[in-house]
């Protein structure tokens, strides 16, 4: 399956799919929920393409979002991992 994403799209805090895919792609072997929001906040800035916007602050809601989407990740293989394939 080809990458939908734009690598020059820019994202933020409530792209909270697109930062969980990231971080699978990008963390493959952490487990999200072994880490704390401090640290997770960290490794959301650093991702290349992630740009925080006025009015969107991160909060301890997104923060949860986020790790347990980034689990959802985990668990289903990734983004693309599709089980019906011909």
């Amino acid at each position: 399956m080809p990458d939908y994403r734009d690598p020059r799209e820019k994202f933020h805090w409530l792209d909270v799919d697109r930062i969980a895919e990231e971080l699978y792609e990008r963390y493959p072997d952490q487990d999200p929920i072994r880490i704390s929001f401090p640290d997770l906040t960290g490794l959301v800035r650093s991702l290349h393409g992630f740009r925080e916007e006025a009015g969107h602050p991160v909060n301890e809601k997104i923060l949860e979002a986020i790790q347990s989407r980034w689990m959802e990740e985990r668990l289903d293989g990734g983004p693309g991992d599709d089980d019906d394939r011909d």
